[in-house]
């Protein structure tokens, strides 16, 4: 069986598509996920009212009580994890992981989990640059202007080792070997 550390950050852009899919590819699949939340990813989970929805569907849930609370870095460090999902990424948690800041449980995860061999794959939701489309709590669309710095981020990030950059939600399919 095919474990995935899959850890969401604070963003709510792509938040409900990301979490859509990955309910998709559970119900489709025998997968063990383990789902990992910074602070501002339950605020967010929260806001977006997926909070109780992601409990019920994914049982093995921590959320942050520090950068190695609960214990999950060594576990992804020596393998016992098949790959490392951060979805979506804030352009902060993409900052700190391309200036080697491990300061939370998202950021530590990503950094401990680089020295062994177990992928790691990100969805940086700044990553394009101009002007975005995405979708509020409310439903209503709102546009959203990336700036140069967390583009620049987000391509460095792509640049490191062991660091898969995905594109979108649906990129997630391809790394679980799940078809749409």
């Amino acid at each position: 069986m095919k474990r995935i550390a899959w850890g969401i950050t604070g963003s709510g852009d792509l938040i409900r598509e990301t979490y859509n899919v990955m309910v998709d590819i559970k119900g489709k699949t025998d997968l063990e996920f383990m789902v990992f939340l910074s602070k501002e990813g339950e605020t967010v989970l929260k806001w977006y009212r997926i909070w109780d929805d992601i409990q019920r569907e994914f049982t093995n849930f921590k959320t942050d009580a520090g950068p190695n609370s609960p214990f999950i870095a060594g576990p992804l460090q020596v393998g016992y994890y098949d790959l490392l999902l951060i979805a979506p990424a804030t352009a902060n948690t993409v900052a700190k992981i391309v200036n080697g800041i491990a300061d939370s449980l998202v950021t530590n995860a990503v950094s401990q989990t680089s020295k062994g061999d177990t992928p790691i794959y990100i969805l940086p939701v700044d990553q394009f640059r101009g002007t975005v489309k995405t979708v509020a709590p409310t439903g209503k669309t709102l546009d959203l202007k990336m700036r140069e710095v967390d583009v620049s981020n987000s391509e460095k990030l792509g640049q490191m080792e062991n660091i898969t950059v995905l594109k979108s939600p649906v990129e997630i399919y391809n790394i679980t070997g799940i078809e749409r």
